[in-house]
C-alpha cells in the first residue's frame, strides 16, 4: 500500500508542476477592474489584488510566472525592467 501511496503523491507532484508556465513578452493592456492583464500576444493573466497597477504600463517588457488555476493563467511572480 505504501507504495501506491507515493506513486499516487509523485504522479500528482508531476501533475501539478505541469500546470504552471512561464512567459515573457510586452504589456499590452492593464484592465484594473478585472485585474488582468494582457500581452502583446493576446494571452491574459490574472493578477493579485495586491499588485501595484500602477507600475505596469504598456509597452512594457515584462516576465510571468503563472499557474494555470480554474481555467485561468494566475500569476506567481512577476520581473519587471530595471529602469536603468
Amino acid at each position: 500500500m505504501r507504495i501506491l501511496i507515493g506513486a499516487f503523491a509523485a504522479t500528482l507532484l508531476v501533475s501539478s508542476a505541469a500546470l504552471a508556465g512561464q512567459t515573457e513578452g510586452l504589456i499590452k493592456k492593464v484592465d484594473k477592474d478585472t485585474l488582468t492583464l494582457t500581452l502583446d500576444d493576446g494571452k491574459a493573466y490574472k493578477l493579485n489584488a495586491e499588485t501595484d497597477l500602477d507600475a505596469l504600463k504598456p509597452g512594457m517588457d515584462i516576465v510571468i510566472a503563472y499557474d494555470e488555476t480554474n481555467g485561468e493563467n494566475v500569476v506567481t511572480d512577476m520581473q519587471l525592467p530595471d529602469g536603468d
